[in-house]
């Protein structure tokens, strides 16, 4: 189990981080989700020990990183792709790291199985193929916990659902998988449980399915002949009501049972009421609206 207990991070008068608390459990992949600039890959740096919190801890297994004798066969974690000598074919750079660990050699042949690029030099590597071996790297120890972060950068979409395979597998093995992915469809498709973070503090921890179907994020779509007075009466803060075409509303805010009993209670007829899910991505930017760093418009691109 990974947890973290009050992680703060500041940079002079600078904070990155805030009290974040989280806990990560086994056998399920949780998703580490936040704006760019909400401080995800310093929390993740500060539980991987290469950051030192201001204030807060974090363990893995109930020790800090640090504190475990071979953190490899413990905690097995991507943060940087290319963080590999550039004049190293990917198998003498795993061979290394398992050097350092008393790995065996033959697992290194084991997880040589997910590059397909043995005996080439790194500095000759796409970005999906150096993501291939950092992945290779972070399960050479065959670890309780994976940390990855963006796995899926630069990866086609062979790759991607290799990945998403990938993950699914090892949660069902009963490991701990965080990972953290700017990718919201994948999301929706791999993680079960997310952690969301904005600006450096906790905005959700939740299982994706209650997540969207919380968020408000979604719509439903009302057909009626009185569409006016249904306005009046359903117009509240938080509620938002657009007409689409004349009798037909799209009404965010609320669910549509409470729709249906307000138009029942004023005699309102409704031939339509019909709720829409949120996607996972809908969800993600209503609930960050006010967290993103930095934001950007149309007219500003083309400017």
């Amino acid at each position: 189990m990974l947890t973290a207990h009050e992680l703060t991070k500041r940079y002079g008068d600078r904070t990155v981080v805030t009290d974040l608390s989280f806990t990560v459990r086994p056998g399920t992949v949780t998703g580490f989700l936040g704006p760019n600039g909400a401080g995800k890959s310093t929390t993740m740096r500060m539980i991987l020990g290469l950051d030192a919190p201001t204030r807060g801890h974090a363990t893995v297994g109930q020790r800090s990183y640090a504190a475990h004798p071979a953190p490899l066969t413990e905690v097995g974690a991507l943060l940087e792709a290319r963080s590999v000598h550039p004049g190293r074919t990917a198998y003498h750079h795993l061979r290394a790291l398992a050097h350092t660990h008393g790995i065996p050699r033959t697992r290194v042949d084991q997880v040589l199985a997910l590059t397909d690029v043995a005996h080439r030099r790194v500095k000759g590597f796409s970005l999906g193929m150096g993501q291939r071996l950092g992945i290779a790297a972070a399960l050479l120890g065959d670890p309780a916990t994976v940390v990855l972060d963006e796995p899926v950068n630069g990866l086609d979409p062979e790759g991607v659902l290799w990945i998403r395979t990938l993950l699914k597998s090892l949660a069902a093995e009963g490991r701990t998988v965080f990972v953290s992915s700017h990718l919201m469809s994948e999301m929706a498709l791999t993680a079960e449980h997310l952690v969301i973070i904005g600006r450096g503090r906790l905005l959700a921890d939740t299982t994706v399915t209650d997540f969207v179907r919380d968020s408000g994020a979604g719509t439903t779509k009302v057909v009626t002949p009185e569409a006016g007075p249904l306005v009046d009466l359903l117009t509240a803060p938080g509620i938002d009501i657009t007409a689409d075409t004349p009798g037909t509303l799209q009404v965010r805010g609320t669910d549509a049972e409470h729709i249906g009993r307000t138009a029942a209670a004023h005699g309102i007829p409704l031939y339509e009421l019909t709720p829409s899910t949120a996607s996972l991505e809908e969800a993600f930017m209503d609930l960050t609206r006010d967290a993103v760093e930095y934001t950007a418009t149309l007219e500003g691109a083309a400017a």
